[in-house]
């Protein structure tokens, strides 16, 4: 049995893409250990059918997080029974390389975004030279390496010359049956700079039906002042964290999803977020950003209403026309059962699990 160890800085229980990949893994007969971090809100880990760590670290943000956490994975790893590591975006590719070469062992690199271009690295100068002098110094390492869409695949195969597979996040394909609930617009996901609040939140004074928010993140409390300074205290309201099992109740039973990003580095504007298939799979019409990755899938499955104007205005307009046209919303909800059977993790499995099957040939 080859023993899999992955990587991360963030709560297990909510990594719907680490929960995905190390069950399909454990099933397919790997022994697999997820390694993340643990912090004071942290609630109990999930149970799992594969192995969990959480290291503990004194500093939970900031340049002394990551090295405190990256020193301490380095030293768990050095003695961790393993065959190989995966390595889970920049932010803990360090010691995963450094300990595969002094034991000589299989490493996997899987990136999630284009982490050198995320606004709060892009605007950052020096934070940025620092992710990118990484990120030149460690891919190139790897021999084996997957991200979650083509575009990035392709922009990381030009700078670095390694080919990268395409695992997408996309869920298992289950039955639904949604409680009915009282109407209303749905944001699920991190709370994060780049993601559009300050303009999706002012929207919401000129649409009837209240938005629900389920995540936290960087922005979460600029996030709140806007909706205070808006008074839409009645009309918006912030559900915090939710596991990934309960988050597949409450997504169904939403009138309307939201994906939206700023154009602020390449990170954004290549992503295929979770949440765009999670409301898919929902049978949930969602108000789209008309980037890339996102227009290319709509324009096959036509399941969102695409927005380039992300003005509060246009946002307003936009939600307000799809919440009143109950035919083409009816088409929409209807396409998406039509696109999940298309993009699951059924299908996607496969190619995961052939992907660590080559390795080990």
């Amino acid at each position: 049995m080859k023993r899999l160890v992955f990587t991360v800085t963030n709560d297990l229980n909510y990594d719907q893409r680490m929960i995905r990949i190390c069950t399909s893994l454990h099933k397919a007969g790997y022994s697999v250990l997820l390694v993340g971090r643990q912090t004071h809100a942290s609630s109990l880990p999930a149970a799992r059918n594969f192995r969990q760590k959480r290291i503990v670290c004194l500093f939970n943000r900031g340049a002394l997080f990551y090295i405190e956490y990256n020193i301490k994975l380095f030293f768990f790893l050095l003695v961790q029974p393993l065959d190989l590591i995966c390595a889970i975006d920049l932010d803990t590719i360090l010691p995963c390389i450094a300990v595969s070469r002094m034991r000589r062992k299989k490493r996997v690199y899987d990136a999630h975004e284009l982490f050198t271009e995320m606004k709060e690295v892009v605007l950052r100068k020096n934070i940025h030279t620092m992710w990118k002098g990484i990120e030149r110094l460690a891919v190139p390492g790897f021999k084996y390496a997957y991200t979650v869409n083509d575009e990035i695949a392709g922009l990381l195969k030009q700078e670095y010359d390694v080919p990268f597979a395409v695992i997408r996040n996309v869920p298992f394909l289950q039955s639904l049956s949604p409680v009915p609930t009282e109407p209303f617009i749905l944001y699920q996901g991190a709370v994060n700079h780049g993601r559009c609040f300050e303009t999706l939140i002012p929207a919401f004074a000129y649409i009837a039906m209240p938005l629900h928010i389920y995540g936290e993140g960087n922005f979460l409390n600029e996030a709140k002042a806007l909706v205070r300074q808006h008074g839409l205290e009645q009309h918006i309201f912030f559900k915090g964290m939710v596991t990934p099992e309960n988050l597949k109740k409450i997504t169904p039973t939403a009138q309307l999803g939201i994906t939206l990003f700023e154009n602020t580095g390449l990170s954004n504007y290549y992503s295929l977020a979770n949440r765009f298939f999670d409301y898919i799979h929902a049978g949930v019409p969602q108000i789209c950003v008309n980037f890339p990755v996102y227009s290319s899938i709509n324009a096959k499955s036509n399941i969102a209403v695409m927005v380039d104007d992300l003005s509060s205005e246009n946002l307003a307009a936009s939600i307000n026309a799809v919440l009143a046209d109950q035919q083409l919303y009816q088409h929409l909800k209807q396409n998406c059962f039509k696109a999940r059977e298309v993009y699951n993790w059924q299908s996607e499995e496969l190619l995961l699990l052939s992907f660590y099957k080559k390795i080990f040939a």
